[in-house]
């Protein structure tokens, strides 16, 4: 096959392209886009041939975005809007408008919708076709509000033609200016919560009036054997008119599918882990039931102060879940370099109730945000190197003791963070995948923290196109 011409939008450190080279995929980056000047820092060290356009989306001409010739679009917008943590300000918030001018630049289908250049056969297209090159030689976007440009030079015949003709669903307060053709394929990825915003609702009519067929899902790498959390957002979108074998219209997918027919088998093996510490189950998982089918009654013993005898439960049925690797085979061997990872004592005395602590045997770990190594709570794992140091006995009447013998029992169990390095391991980037010096730590767990799981996007990559 022909390589498949990418477009890839919020770039960041380049999570998406690695997918792509992971997917196997013939394909090219034509252009990558980000604003963040540190990420594309990142980028440019890792993908150093790739286009990089370090402006914002939204100052991007359609003549510059039709020159490309893309054949799929991946983004991942930003998630600020719609997590649970922010303001959820969805559509007004002003990091959506980005994501919104991306929509408004696809072409409404007319005609084929498996080929869309096709629509230009008409005399109205040809036509509209005209005014399309008129936009792009303005290399405009006309913002809501103002006065339509186009629109106050065009005779009254063509404002005529198009509502009779309604392939831009014209608007006299929006530019009715877009893409001289649709994508193929797209692929976005975005937070948990995103599925539930005014944003997804807008995309989905996007496409449905562009002629895609998409699917939803809400994946964690759990799902590939990967031991860390990460449940997000995923659509993938294709221009065909005809289902994807596995799709289910109205639904959200919880686990890859067998892309068998959904009447055949849906879903088999895994249960994906989200960051609430509860199971999307799927067909085969273990539930909170009994044999018989009666729940299992609720424990309200303590075992730390913000961890109840169920949280401990759900914790060692991952650890003994023989589909998820070990931590330890994504852990970096460097003692000495492991040294500036080791908590604080003032953090040790401060959030010891607050962590997660995991070991290089367990087989989870929770999200790792933005935050990590910066702030505590909910913002990522932390690893305990003495493995034969039991929890209980730290625990154990901690409240009871004096600062200076918490500080002791804590420090036995020798804490960490999780290194940049391991976090990526994590997050499926490969070995050779690096940091320029000069970006601090801080600024890795921040990149870090607002990237994806290379490998799960790769395999809905493989997905779309095969």
């Amino acid at each position: 096959m022909q390589p498949v011409r990418v477009l890839e939008l919020y770039s960041g450190v380049g999570g998406m392209h690695q997918a792509l080279r992971a997917s196997g995929i013939p394909s090219e980056i034509v252009a990558a886009v980000d604003v963040n000047t540190v990420a594309n820092e990142v980028y440019m060290q890792n993908f150093p041939t790739t286009p990089l356009w370090p402006k914002t989306i939204e100052g991007i001409s359609l003549k510059e975005f039709n020159k490309l010739s893309f054949d799929m679009i991946l983004m991942s917008p930003p998630c600020q809007p719609f997590t649970r943590i922010g303001r959820q300000g969805d559509i007004s918030d002003p990091r959506t408008r980005s994501f919104l001018y991306i929509l408004d630049i696809l072409p409404r289908a007319v005609g084929s919708l498996q080929h869309p250049e096709k629509r230009l056969a008409t005399p109205q297209n040809v036509m509209i076709s005209e005014i399309e090159n008129h936009c792009t030689q303005q290399g405009s976007h006309t913002k809501a509000g103002t006065t339509d440009p186009v629109g106050a030079i065009l005779p009254g015949f063509v404002i005529f033609a198009l509502n009779q003709f309604p392939l831009y669903d014209y608007n006299p307060n929006k530019s009715f200016c877009r893409l001289t053709k649709l994508p193929k394929y797209v692929l976005l990825e975005n937070v948990k919560g995103f599925e539930t915003s005014t944003a997804r609702d807008e995309f989905i009519r996007t496409l449905e009036k562009c002629g895609y067929t998409y699917q939803e899902f809400l994946l964690s790498p759990t799902c590939l054997g990967i031991p860390n959390s990460r449940l997000r957002y995923f659509l993938i979108a294709r221009l065909q008119t005809e289902p994807f074998t596995f799709q289910v219209p109205g639904k959200i997918l919880t686990d890859f599918p067998s892309l068998e027919p959904v009447d055949s088998r849906m879903f088999e093996g895994s249960a994906c882990l989200n960051e609430d510490h509860s199971l999307v189950t799927t067909k085969n998982s273990a539930s909170g039931s009994t044999e018989n089918g009666s729940q299992r009654p609720r424990k309200e013993a303590f075992l730390f102060k913000l961890e109840t005898a169920e949280d401990l439960e759900r914790k060692q049925q991952q650890d003994n879940d023989p589909s998820l690797q070990m931590l330890k085979a994504f852990l970096q061997d460097d003692d000495e370099e492991l040294s500036q990872f080791f908590l604080p004592s003032k953090s040790l005395l401060r959030y010891a109730f607050l962590l997660d602590i995991v070991t290089p045997s367990c087989r989870r770990s929770t999200c790792f945000t933005k935050g990590y190594g910066h702030y505590i709570e909910g913002t990522g794992s932390v690893l305990q190197m003495a493995e034969d140091v039991q929890l209980e006995s730290v625990f154990k009447s901690f409240e009871e003791l004096s600062e200076e013998e918490k500080l002791l029992k804590l420090s036995s169990l020798k804490l960490r963070y999780f290194t940049p390095r391991e976090i990526a391991n994590l997050q499926g980037f490969p070995p050779e995948f690096g940091f320029p010096d000069k970006v601090t730590t801080k600024q890795r767990y921040r990149l870090l923290g607002n990237s994806l799981n290379v490998q799960v996007v790769a395999k809905l990559i493989s997905i779309l196109v095969g």
